[in-house]
């Protein structure tokens, strides 16, 4: 028989010492045999801190094993013991941010293209003949048509004429 070729692309099996030791799962370390979706601290250790269902190559479980986790961690879900998810915030720069190095003296890109109003000066010789002159007129005459002007009353001489008159 003629010596076989190495085909190229065709992996060995790994080394045993490169595989490490198989990892003991957590359920047969305790020696739990039934998981209740209400146990959140047990169910807790097989989610990831986003909320993700942790792999069997990471927990060490069996198939059932892995099936009962997974189905009691999807009803406590249900009943609202366990997030569906959840968001962890990182500060990594992300779309659209300033780029800028730190050291750059430049105002960020939302200040440099607002135009400030420039202060009101206080020592203004004029009024503004736009806004406050009009107004007050108006003002003034809207009232002075309002008010009722009071009635005369007759003064002691006018009482007299008019008496000596009747």
């Amino acid at each position: 028989m003629p010596p076989t070729k190495k085909r190229k692309g065709v992996r060995t099996p790994p080394d045993a010492a490169r595989r490490g030791k198989k990892k003991v799962s957590i359920l047969t370390q305790e020696k739990i045999d039934y998981i209740d979706w209400k146990d959140v601290n047990l169910l807790r250790r097989f989610v990831s801190d986003r909320a993700k269902i942790r792999a069997r190559r990471v927990t060490g479980n069996s198939a059932q094993q892995q099936r009962d986790v997974a189905m009691a961690i999807k009803n406590a879900r249900e009943m609202a013991l366990l997030p569906y998810k959840n968001l962890i915030t990182t500060q990594r720069g992300g779309r659209g941010g300033d780029r800028r190095s730190r050291e750059d003296n430049r105002p960020p890109k939302e200040e440099r293209y607002v135009k400030k109003d420039p202060e009101p000066q206080q020592a203004q010789s004029e009024p503004s003949t736009e806004t406050e002159e009009p107004v007050s007129v108006d003002v003034l005459a809207e009232t002075e048509a309002q008010t009722p002007t009071p009635e005369t009353t007759a003064t002691p001489d006018e009482a007299t004429t008019e008496e000596a008159a009747e």
